[in-house]
């Protein structure tokens, strides 16, 4: 079997939520009403799917500030994002979550950008939130994990691998991640498990 070797590059999920992904799940404690698609946000979604990123921002730019949703931010914040616009990006997230402070998707979009920012505490503390609002978030645990390896703090960092293998058990990064993790606390027997797990799926793809 061909090995992959660990280097040392950390693997973090580029993973920029989109708002027609992962939906949020009905709240234990609140029950939502159904609201209407709002149809100038739907087609905003829909250009943003195309790629059409600049027809998707001009029409969510004509919605006023106070008529925006927190998806309408959102997809803003991916398009700025796209564009390599980070700090105008960030003020869209945040936003967002004025707009609504549990919507999980903000927070972990906010979260991957301190992250390439290497901000990695602030990173936490966004992804945190992210599976704070929705606990069965395998990528929000897998970016917790990456953002407490910048921090060397190694036993963090393995837990939150192994919640986010939990939630998914089937992507290879949250495998190669936790082996590095192995690695760096020199227990080269598991590092090689997980590693060849991690070898076996990327053969399957």
């Amino acid at each position: 079997m061909k090995k992959l070797f660990l280097t040392l590059v950390i693997l973090c999920s580029a993973l920029s939520l989109p708002v027609s992904a992962l939906e949020l799940p009905w709240q234990k404690q609140q029950v939502q009403e159904e609201v209407a698609p709002d149809p100038v946000t739907e087609q905003a979604k829909a250009l943003y799917a195309q790629n059409e990123i600049d027809e998707a921002l001009k029409l969510l730019k004509g919605k006023a500030d106070a008529e925006r949703s927190a998806q309408d931010w959102l997809l803003i914040a991916n398009i700025l994002q796209d564009k390599d616009k980070l700090d105008e990006a960030i003020y869209m997230l945040k936003k967002a979550i004025e707009v609504d402070p549990k919507y999980y998707k903000a927070h972990y979009n906010l979260g991957y950008i301190y992250l390439i920012q290497e901000k990695p505490n602030m990173a936490l503390e966004e992804f945190k939130k992210s599976v704070k609002y929705k606990d069965d978030f395998a990528y929000g645990y897998y970016n917790m994990g990456c953002a407490y390896l910048k921090l060397k703090q190694y036993g963090n960092a393995r837990y939150n691998f192994f919640r986010a293998i939990d939630v998914k058990g089937d992507e290879p990064s949250f495998y190669y991640n936790l082996a590095y993790t192995f690695k760096m606390q020199n227990k080269e027997k598991q590092a090689q498990a997980y590693l060849d797990i991690y070898n076996k799926l990327i053969e399957r793809q």
